[in-house]
């Protein structure tokens, strides 16, 4: 048989997937698993947004639509952009797309050339090295500080940084670790991206789970220097509980939108029709529910800190966004369970599911070792069970 492609069997599956069905799996088997896995809310979408799709259906909007997005939705997304992020974005800067990883496949897409180098801070969440590698681009990785809350800095930047640097790859907030950078540290770093005369993809999926006072900065906003090597990318799943449905967006100076445009028009014609109307609706309607789903989470994000900061071995950094707990599990290394000793966050992930029913993230395949990610995305009573669950494991460690 001939040869298969290099480039395909060189892509990671993605593990997080991977652990959420088995997940699902057991459930479905009836066993009383608590997933901590899940990038996704436990909240079902507004009444409101599933109603404008099912209106549009009602009124055969099932047909083709531009690739880029209908221009209704890209005038409400640049209007978005205005007032949420301080930026502006003509409706033809817009892309929209079959989701959040489509827009960053599209973006990383329209930019790399063989051989260029992405810096991708670490921890990071597990797609963008794939993404770069499915673009004939370099992944390079920059471990972040864990007293830094795991951000980079511009000196951790400068240390990986080549003449072959295309873009630096940014999340704020921050999935796995909720970290959100301030707006001095990103003026920072777009100045670094500025004087090195590179692009920087910002990708702010999680721009409205915002907690403790705390606000989402964008980085394209400061000037024009670095709005024209920014490219701005967000989407419905996480703030609207939309993650089935497929809807991402991003933002570009205009020849990169093109480019963005040009290439999904290939790849996948347009995003979803009826999506695209439900997206409005979400984008354009009432806001309360995005209100409760963020108060909600901003409830379980306090109680899941301050429960793991009571626990023996393992610890984390306040997570101030996103839906993620990013646990430090290193002192359980070399720790021993029912005579097996622990080696790897693997490890945990496979004791956990198997032997105690909670099914965490182990993070190996997000750049950083001997650390796992837990998502609150899941009611108040599974984060509960779920924590006791876990203390019973830390306990029989010896």
């Amino acid at each position: 048989m001939a040869e298969l492609s290099r480039k395909a069997m060189a892509v990671k599956p993605s593990s997080t997937l991977a652990i959420t069905a088995k997940a699902k799996e057991l459930k479905a088997q009836g066993i009383d698993v608590v997933a901590f896995v899940a990038g996704e809310p436990d909240f079902d979408t507004p009444e409101n947004i599933k109603d404008a799709a099912k209106a549009a259906m009602d009124a055969g909007f099932t047909k083709y639509t531009p690739a880029a997005g209908i221009l209704e939705l890209r005038a409400a997304i640049s209007k978005k952009f205005a007032d949420f992020n301080k930026l502006e974005y003509k409706p033809e800067q817009i892309v929209v797309s079959n989701g959040g990883k489509h827009s960053l496949i599209n973006a990383i897409t329209a930019i790399a050339n063989p051989g260029d180098e992405f810096i991708i801070p670490a921890p990071y969440w597990l797609s963008y090295p794939e993404m770069v590698k499915l673009a004939d681009g370099v992944p390079v990785s920059v471990l972040t500080k864990k007293e830094n809350g795991y951000k980079v800095t511009v000196d951790e930047l400068e240390s990986v940084y080549t003449d072959k640097t295309k873009a630096i790859i940014l999340n704020t907030p921050c999935n796995p670790t909720g970290s959100i950078y301030t707006e001095e540290e990103l003026r920072a770093i777009a100045d670094f991206v500025v004087k090195k005369d590179i692009f920087i993809i910002s990708d702010e999926m999680y721009e409205y789970l915002v907690y403790g006072g705390h606000k989402h900065v964008s980085i394209a906003s400061f000037n024009d220097e670095i709005y024209k090597r920014t490219i701005t990318c967000s989407g419905l799943s996480k703030s609207y509980a939309m993650t089935g449905w497929r809807i991402g967006y991003a933002a570009a100076p205009i020849e990169i939108a093109k480019l963005m445009s040009s290439v999904q028009s290939h790849q996948a014609s347009n995003p979803n029709s009826i999506a695209q109307k439900a997206a409005l609706e979400a984008v354009t309607g009432p806001q309360e529910r995005l209100a409760e789903m963020v108060c909600e989470f901003e409830k379980r994000s306090s109680y899941l800190y301050e429960a793991i900061g009571k626990l023996p071995y393992i610890d984390c950094v306040k997570p101030d966004g996103a839906f993620y707990a990013f646990v430090d599990c290193s002192e359980i290394i070399g720790k021993k369970h029912n005579g097996e000793e622990i080696t790897s966050s693997a490890d945990i992930g496979r004791i956990l599911i198997e032997e105690y029913k909670v099914a965490v993230i182990p993070c190996d395949d997000f750049g950083i070792k001997n650390h796992i990610r837990l998502s609150y995305a899941i009611a108040m009573e599974q984060i509960k069970k779920g924590i006791e669950r876990i203390r019973t494991f830390l306990e029989a460690l010896v």
